[in-house]
């Protein structure tokens, strides 16, 4: 059965994206065929992760919700290499970075109730066995139908007070909704911390699993967002830590 896995944070920075590119990667890197959706029609950038230029992208998202063209129209090929070989594809809808788009988007909105029938046909016409939503950070009613659609709603935070509260709403709206899954991400937690000191606050916090704590990580600052860091950096212990996560979430 295809799932859809929501990635949401209540505030920005926790590095969602990033994380959303990476963990999209490590399942098409097992055999798996993944769709990712660039949600955050107000700031997108996943594109950059996979290196998609923007001069080569035809048709977006907000072309899909204006009427322009079929989701899958919009759905651009960016396996890399490593993915291909372990028989994987990856799939990517990114949103445009047009300020004219981004501008009629908040003056106008849109009919979110298309995303609904986006996502339906991305995971029929492409045979997806995941879709991976990378949503705008916050509460709005595109991130609410997101993560109602969503088999799996893993939530990002840093061990940082004003997430630790917009965190709290989150669970308890996805309680109320009745998600299926959740779990929770730490992302960015100083060396300083003690690591199992903070995980087990998260469980007092939320009672919702935690499926990993990464660090602050040097190689993945200074990566920038130019490359995939699962697969630039295939050894690193902050790549054993996605795999870990990875499996919780297929779990």
């Amino acid at each position: 059965m295809s799932q859809i896995v929501c990635l949401h944070s209540f505030r920005g920075g926790t590095g969602k994206s990033n994380l959303t590119a990476n963990l999209a990667t490590a399942i098409a890197c097992l055999g798996q065929q993944v769709g990712i959706i660039d949600s955050d029609i107000q700031s997108p950038g996943i594109h950059f992760l996979f290196r998609l230029d923007e001069k080569k992208i035809e048709r977006t998202l907000n072309d899909y919700l204006w009427g322009r063209c079929t989701i899958k129209d919009t759905a651009y090929d960016v396996s890399s290499p490593q993915v291909i070989e372990a028989n994987g594809r990856i799939f990517l809808i990114p949103s445009s970075l047009k300020g004219s788009e981004i501008s009629r988007i908040l003056r106008e909105g849109y009919d979110v109730t298309l995303l609904k029938d986006g996502f339906e046909e991305l995971l029929d016409r492409l045979k997806l066995d995941y879709l991976f939503i990378d949503t705008h950070p916050g509460l709005n009613e595109e991130t609410l139908l997101s993560i109602t659609l969503s088999h799996v709603l893993v939530i990002i935070l840093r061990p940082d007070h004003q997430d630790f509260q917009g965190t709290a709403v989150t669970v308890e709206l996805a309680e109320k909704l009745k998600i299926p899954k959740m779990l929770l991400i730490v992302n960015k937690v100083p060396s300083s911390l003690d690591f199992d000191a903070v995980r087990q606050q998260m469980k007092e916090l939320y009672n919702v699993p935690v499926a990993g704590l990464l660090p602050v990580c040097d190689e993945m600052i200074q990566l920038a967002s130019r490359d995939i860091f699962y697969l630039r950096y295939p050894e690193h212990p902050c790549t054993q830590e996605l795999r870990a996560i990875i499996n919780k979430i297929r779990a």
